[in-house]
């Protein structure tokens, strides 16, 4: 399986709908495994990141009023794209084009005031 990033907006019930993806496939936020081996490592933890690590055990969903520092991970994490390749065992590339698709997805949330879904 794959693990995937979108963006939703709350409708006016205050449900959530998801937003469409780019048909160009950066909607892809890495393999299943990716959620042990990559977001949720002890790597990625004493990093600093905070959401990503919780994809670990469960879909991550960034609220609204959480995505201004979800970005902040974002871009931590991006400094870091060696020393999480080499925990992870992926490429830095792969693990660099993975975490531009989640920022790209919370920079739309950003825009629509919606937030971030990565499953």
């Amino acid at each position: 399986m794959t693990l995937l990033v979108h963006t939703f907006a709350h409708d006016d019930e205050g449900q959530w709908q998801l937003l469409d993806d780019p048909d160009d496939g950066s909607d892809m936020a890495g393999f299943e495994n990716s959620r042990t081996k990559l977001w949720g490592s002890e790597c990625a933890q004493a990093l600093g990141a905070r959401f990503l690590p919780e994809l670990a055990t469960d879909d991550l969903h960034v609220q609204p009023e959480d995505v201004e520092d979800f970005l902040a991970e974002c871009r931590l994490l991006r400094g870091h794209t060696a020393e999480l390749a080499a925990h992870s065992g992926y490429r830095e590339d792969y693990v660099a084009a993975r975490l531009a698709n989640i920022t790209r997805a919370a920079l739309r949330a950003q825009s629509v005031g919606g937030g971030v879904l990565v499953r």
